[in-house]
């Protein structure tokens, strides 16, 4: 069918006006990105005048706002900027977000009681809507407008009739403004009202508390305990803070206290024991793997228990120098009585590899000790897990006794039959020190290269360190003489012949005086004088780096391992607080400024 004139022409004008309109919408487009450019260089008058031309046409708004009411503002056009934003406003009256950037003129203008009276006339009429409500406070933070952000989610809560509400948004607003107080506040709340996130609230807590900060959040969360003791929220939490504090008692208590009232049979009480044991408060752990044997002796926690007591015991005596090897026979004793009770199975062969470690590393009986680890891996139903650390050990004492290539032969077992697992890792890391011990530093640093990005930070950490010794004394001294006498030492170390190994030592500092490996050799010196019950000789050592070599990577350690000596063996404790106290200025970046501050408090009597 023909089409006719009319038709024709019809077509003719659209398709001339739709080239028309797609012409000028592109010319507006190469506009706006022009403008944008000349902000982006700071071409501010170039800018100003295309933006302004630009604005004329009302669609272009949601494109050039943001950045053209910001220069009107920071150039000081605020008669401009009030005629340009009441425009907007009255075009799109329901977009909450430029009422609020109205506000900024008269903070520009420094005209505090306009923008105050402002601020409050938006919030009242928006106070009932929460999505216009958080719409805005979310756009008063962009602008830095924290306080009215605030006020804006107070208002909204009041509306809401719910005390509770919009607790996470005004206790991030709170931590911006360091109202720590108030931010606890609101967490708090938050918490009571999604207890299964109590988690996150914990992460969060963590991150922005500061150490001055978790003695008032303790006493906040005690008051609620009081108050409140059936919930068990504020019991948890309390349990967090002193953990944080590494107050494992304290955390015990309440932990005993949540056991009883959820009747858990221990299980939180166990927990709390577990990590103080990690954190080597031995006399903590035993105290509290003693109050679940007695009060939970028909559970499953009881058993556990039992075995990590003699195992607190056992580190408590490890860490008393010099060691009472009648001390590591009663350990044996009391593991042997627990098997006896128990029986030998899957759950008690941790228990006959404790008792075989002991006879390795501290009773010299090596072929006993072989004889019970072969007995392990025969266990059945024994995890894979304990069969992989069962051989490590077994590599350990063939390299104790002088059968490297035992011991090589057991960790690469374990490196191809658990890959890519932290067992793995730890025999890669046992292959390095063994080449590192026989003076091969290219063969250790092959395998210490891989281990720096183990999935366990303590494996990572141990190759990082290992790496640096090699490389800073390496690299200065290529005949590599030192180091290689260095690393025999650290096997004697390992193999407990202190007397031989400190005897080296010695003849290390003399041979190569001022050598790179110098603090090193004090710092071995030092931990084989303590082992040997030599304290005095050790505080020297200690000294001799604190002084010669603070700002070095082990100037920290030094100082806080002699308040420790003056402290627990020396038992000087007005010398240990001036330690601690030193320790904590000098170094208040370490590692161990945390349990520094924990003791200088127990010392000084605070109650903890």
């Amino acid at each position: 069918m023909l089409k006719t004139p009319f038709k024709v022409s019809l077509i003719i004008f659209y398709l001339i006006y739709g080239i028309t309109i797609n012409h000028a919408f592109g010319q507006q487009r190469q506009d706006i990105n022009l403008a944008n450019e000349y902000y982006q260089n700071n071409e501010i008058d170039k800018a100003l005048v295309l933006y302004k031309d630009l604005s004329v046409n009302i669609k272009n708004i949601p494109l050039i706002h943001q950045n053209y009411f910001k220069l009107l503002i920071n150039t000081g056009r605020t008669e401009e900027a009030e005629k340009y934003i009441n425009k907007v406003i009255k075009k799109f009256p329901s977009n909450i977000n430029y009422q609020v950037d109205k506000g900024l003129i008269y903070r520009e203008q420094n005209d505090d009681e306009k923008e105050q009276q402002y601020y409050k006339n938006l919030i009242d009429k928006i106070s009932g809507d929460p999505f216009l409500m958080q719409v805005a406070a979310q756009r008063m933070i962009q602008h830095q407008l924290i306080e009215y952000s605030l006020e804006t989610y107070k208002a909204g809560r009041k509306k809401s009739g719910n005390p509770n509400q919009y607790a996470i948004q005004m206790a991030s607003l709170y931590r911006r403004l360091n109202k720590v107080d108030d931010m606890v506040s609101e967490y708090l709340k938050y918490a009571n009202e999604h207890p299964n996130n109590l988690r996150s609230i914990k992460n969060i807590l963590q991150s922005v508390l500061k150490e001055e900060d978790l003695d008032a959040f303790e006493e906040v969360m005690y008051d609620h305990v009081q108050k409140s003791p059936d919930n068990v929220i504020y019991t948890d939490l309390l349990i967090w803070v002193n953990l944080q504090k590494k107050n494992f008692y304290g955390a015990f208590i309440q932990a005993r206290a949540l056991d009883k009232r959820q009747k858990l049979g221990g299980i939180q009480v166990m927990q709390i024991g577990k990590i103080a044991l990690d954190n080597n408060d031995y006399k903590n752990a035993i105290r509290i793997f003693g109050y679940v044997i007695k009060q939970y002796p028909e559970t499953i926690n009881y058993q556990i228990a039992r075995q990590l007591i003699i195992k607190s015991r056992e580190e408590l005596v490890k860490n008393a120098y010099p060691i009472d090897e009648q001390e590591i026979k009663n350990l044996i004793d009391d593991y042997d009585q627990l098997i006896s009770e128990i029986g030998l199975n899957k759950n008690t062969a941790e228990a006959l590899r404790s008792k075989a470690l002991l006879y390795a590393f501290y009773l010299n009986e090596h072929e006993i000790a072989i004889g019970l680890l072969e007995q392990i891996i025969k266990v059945n139903g024994i995890k894979k897990s304990l069969v992989e650390q069962t051989k490590l050990d077994l590599g350990d004492i063939y390299l104790f006794i002088g059968q490297p290539w035992e011991s090589t032969l057991l960790y690469y077992q374990v490196e191809k039959s658990s890959k890519e697992t932290i067992f793995s890792y730890e025999a890669k890391l046992r292959n390095a020190k063994l080449s590192y011990y026989k003076g091969n530093f290219a063969l250790a640093q092959d395998h210490l290269d891989i281990l720096k990005m183990a999935t366990s930070r303590e494996i990572a950490n141990d190759a990082m360190a290992l790496s640096i010794l090699i490389k800073e004394n390496t690299m200065m001294d290529s005949s590599e003489v030192a180091m290689n006498k260095f690393a025999y030492v650290d096997l004697l170390i390992f193999q407990n012949k202190e007397k031989e190994a400190l005897d080296s030592l010695k003849v290390l500092l003399e041979e190569f005086p001022g050598h790179s490996l110098t603090d090193e050799i004090l710092w071995r010196m030092a931990n084989l004088y303590l082992k040997t019950g030599s304290y005095q000789q050790a505080v020297n050592e200690l000294q001799d780096i604190v002084d010669n070599f603070g700002n070095d990577i082990i100037g920290d350690d030094a100082m806080f391992l002699m308040g420790k000596i003056y402290e627990e063996f020396i038992k000087d404790n007005v010398k240990a607080m001036e330690i601690y106290q030193d320790f904590l200025s000098k170094y208040p970046g370490s590692n161990f400024v945390a349990e520094a501050r924990k003791r200088y408090r127990v010392l000084r009597g605070d109650i903890i």
